[in-house]
């Protein structure tokens, strides 16, 4: 199998580049020492295995494996650990690979043989015992066989049309396969469903408004100075959701 290795610690990836190398039985096709280094060489690599480190700075393996996921062809996933064994437990109870430091060779060849793709809910629960919050920090596009990353903090609305959801961010837009209600589920502490269609960023609603017809819009913070229509930026709020927006707005 083609394998990537992926730690924040050259000696870590150091040591699992020899075992693979003695083994003679796999191929390393690169190193990462991120998260999102190891997004960005999976997309053009397309290994078949991925030995993650969890506790890296900036992306977490946790967040890591799961926007892996975006890939076309996503790998499989195994996770280099040096948490205790309460933790480990999840890992068996979902059986996820995983290899706990300092990496034995026996070890390592046995995750190999069982190697699995993980679902975003076996991520979710596998983060809990380990500290790690399930709401991510990015949510993750296929931009050209690319996977670009894009910041919560930096997304204004998600607008969902048939099977995709557009997300509406600062630098323009991009196209994710996520439903809205699992995105509405995992940050229901900063986006509010304004319609059927539509979740917007609590901070980003600068104004409730009225529309001409007696009905009501939001306003977007900062979306008017960048737009090209003169309606941009406005979003019509349902009935059906409007006393929650108005509570959510008044509380922010």
């Amino acid at each position: 199998m083609n394998v990537l290795i992926v730690d924040d610690e050259p000696p870590a990836r150091a040591r699992l580049r020899q075992l693979l190398e003695e083994s003679g039985a796999h191929a390393v096709v690169g190193e990462a020492q991120n998260g999102q280094q190891a997004l960005q060489m999976s997309a053009k690599l397309e290994p078949d295995v991925i030995l993650l480190d969890i506790n890296m700075p900036g992306l977490d393996g946790i967040e890591t494996a799961h926007h892996l996921n975006a890939l076309e062809r996503p790998p499989c996933v195994i996770f280099t650990t040096a948490y205790d064994r309460y933790a480990i437990e999840a890992f068996d109870a979902h059986a996820v690979g995983y290899v706990l430091k300092p990496v034995r060779r026996e070890r390592l060849e046995r995750a190999l043989r069982q190697a699995a793709r993980l679902s975003h809910g076996a991520l979710g629960e596998i983060g809990k015992p380990l500290g790690i919050t399930e709401q991510r920090n990015h949510v993750c596009a296929r931009v050209r066989g690319d996977l670009k990353l894009i910041p919560i903090a930096d997304v204004e609305y998600f607008h969902a049309d048939q099977k995709y959801v557009t997300v509406h961010h600062r630098r323009g837009r991009d196209l994710i396969d996520e439903s809205l209600k699992a995105l509405e589920v995992e940050f229901a502490d900063r986006f509010v469903r304004i319609h059927r269609k539509v979740l917007v960023a609590v901070d980003k609603i600068e104004a409730l408004r009225k529309t001409p017809d007696g009905g009501m819009k939001v306003d977007l913070r900062g979306v008017a100075a960048r737009a090209t229509a003169p309606d941009e930026g406005q979003l019509i709020v349902s009935r059906r959701h409007l006393s929650d927006v108005r509570r959510r707005v008044r509380g922010n």
